[in-house]
């Protein structure tokens, strides 16, 4: 990884963000962190503790009521829950989207998607579309497309969560090694501690609704981690000190 995250400007910042929605429902209250190019930031939380809706607040597709999010937001990719891939069009043409719309020209989005292609391991399905893929390649396919679009800040909203525990793994692993090829900011949402502590530089946790950061927890395993890492025993008591915050989170 390049850099010294400490020191670098934050690429998204939030400062006290308050959410209430248009019934009433308080979703966040008070949250303030930072993330800076070269860190992996994770949340976890209980379900319906606002952490999607912090990754809406950060991408622009909803605004908090309080306090204030900074980030370049003409530029910021997005994995979503789910691949959202469009059924009609195959890998390569899904890859490109993003491009496309952003008038990039034809081949720029051609070298790009081709790059990108290569770097989440889906050269040879190009030509695919998404009902031929597995679910792992699907979201290898949702990744490259924002990968395209080279975004100095990643969020990542659950993507695994739906995949088998050797799939979702696997993609950890590729995961890593594109934060570490490409030096994002990246923030992601996760239910599972073990994947929040194999990925993360730090892991906030937060609490029931209306969420709030309750605990920060330093993960101090160098980069590039492999996959035996799970059964260190420091990753052991890391995890666990982490659920037992997160079981205090959902009382």
């Amino acid at each position: 990884m390049n850099g010294d995250p400490t020191s670098a400007t934050p690429a998204l910042r939030f400062d006290r963000i308050g959410k209430i929605f248009p019934d009433g429902t308080e979703a966040l209250t008070d949250v303030s962190f930072e993330v800076r190019a070269g860190e992996l930031i994770t949340v976890v939380g209980p379900s319906g503790c606002g952490k999607s809706t912090l990754l809406r607040i950060a991408s622009g597709l909803d605004e908090p009521t309080s306090g204030s999010c900074h980030v370049d937001r003409q530029n910021v990719g997005y994995v979503f829950q789910d691949a959202t891939l469009l059924p009609w069009r195959t890998v390569g043409r899904n890859i490109e989207l993003f491009a496309e719309l952003h008038d990039m020209s034809a081949q720029q989005r051609r070298d790009r998607t081709a790059d990108a292609i290569d770097l989440v391991g889906l050269s040879g399905f190009e030509n695919h579309y998404p009902r031929q893929l597995s679910g792992g390649m699907r979201m290898r396919a949702s990744l490259a497309r924002s990968l395209v679009m080279k975004p100095p800040v990643f969020l990542f909203d659950e993507p695994f969560g739906a995949l088998d525990e050797i799939t979702r793994e696997r993609l950890n692993s590729e995961t890593l090694r594109l934060f570490l090829h490409e030096g994002f900011a990246g923030l992601f949402i996760t239910h599972s501690i073990t994947e929040a502590v194999f990925l993360s530089t730090k892991v906030h946790v937060m609490s029931g609704r209306p969420g709030t950061i309750v605990g920060s927890y330093d993960i101090p395993f160098d980069y590039p981690r492999q996959e035996d890492l799970r059964f260190d025993s420091t990753f052991a008591e890391l995890s666990g000190e982490i659920s037992l915050a997160l079981r205090g989170a959902h009382a």
